[in-house]
């Protein structure tokens, strides 16, 4: 399947929906650009969410942990 597109004044452009339903993209979805020798390639990019924690909620997960693991008694050296 081949489209023409025309970028747009900044350098965008609009991926006709036909393309879109034949590769699986949806609306808002990120995508990949990466140059290649034959062109440019567009793919789904994968992303996942990423959360810093303060020290504070550190310490509420280390609290957890021993809480869960209280009753267990650490390995024995031999």
């Amino acid at each position: 399947m081949k489209a023409t597109l025309q970028l747009g004044p900044r350098g965008t452009i609009t991926l006709p929906k036909r393309l879109c339903e034949k590769v699986g993209l949806k609306s808002e979805r990120v995508v990949v650009l990466e140059y290649t020798d034959q062109g440019i390639l567009v793919r789904p990019a994968s992303v996942f969410p990423i959360e810093n924690y303060s020290d504070e909620r550190l310490d509420e997960f280390g609290a957890g942990n021993n809480a869960a693991i209280g009753g267990v008694s650490p390995a024995r050296k031999r």
